[in-house]
């Protein structure tokens, strides 16, 4: 088991952009696909994006494509979620996961952060 624990949150203006990180300890982190998932009020936890053990491939579900961009630093066994031009539908609570295999398009990961809210508002 790896044990995940995600910051950055907060409040951003439409436009803006924030940067959530993810913290990792635990078995070696490197060896895990990294993957990053959001829940708004109301609704199912939805596929946001992951990265490879590597970090040499990664994969964002088209609503994000072009404005997140995921990485890793394997020496500090953290992975991040740049977020640029926020709009207030990505208002949510962002989850960090971890997955042992190297599937990192998928969204079936099994090891979970507790989350850090964004929320896009004027």
């Amino acid at each position: 088991q790896v044990q995940l624990v995600e910051s950055g949150g907060g409040l951003v203006q439409p436009g803006g952009s924030l940067r959530l990180s993810c913290a990792a300890s635990g078995r070696t982190s490197s060896n895990y696909a990294m993957g990053w998932f959001r829940q708004a009020p109301g609704e199912a936890r939805k596929f946001v994006g992951g990265i490879s053990w590597s970090g040499s491939y990664t994969y964002y579900t088209n609503s994000v494509k072009g404005r997140f961009t995921i990485s890793r630093d394997n020496a500090k066994n953290t992975v991040y979620l740049q977020m640029n031009s926020l709009k207030p539908e990505d208002t949510a609570v962002y989850y960090c996961a971890a997955r042992r295999d190297n599937i990192y398009y998928r969204d079936n990961y099994d090891n979970w952060g507790q989350g850090t809210q964004v929320t896009v508002s004027s």
